[in-house]
């Protein structure tokens, strides 16, 4: 089946790219709380507040429609929402 007609595949290759980024982020967010200090504590408390955002923000789009009303449209909203937050995160973390 060709890939434009199967919208999963991309959905599929998404999310896995999804979830290597985020295990950049989650080693990177791992060594700066591991240090310790200021900095580790800010990290901790951020990462922490930075989920309960994007669950929240994540929850308005669906409770608003804005996620779509198909199944693929929904899930490549979701990911695309959930990737800028984990890229922008894997940008800042990467700088120092």
């Amino acid at each position: 089946m060709a890939r434009s007609h199967n919208p999963w595949l991309r959905l599929g290759m998404d999310a896995w790219m999804l979830g290597f980024e985020a295990s950049t982020v989650v080693a990177l967010r791992s060594a700066k709380i591991a240090a310790g200090g200021a900095a580790g504590e800010a990290e901790a408390r951020r990462m922490v507040s930075e989920k309960v955002e994007a669950a929240q923000a994540w929850q308005l789009l669906a409770a608003t429609g804005a996620l779509g009303f198909t199944a693929p449209l929904a899930a490549d909203r979701t990911l695309k929402h959930y990737r800028r937050k984990v890229r922008a995160n894997r940008r800042r973390l990467s700088r120092g």
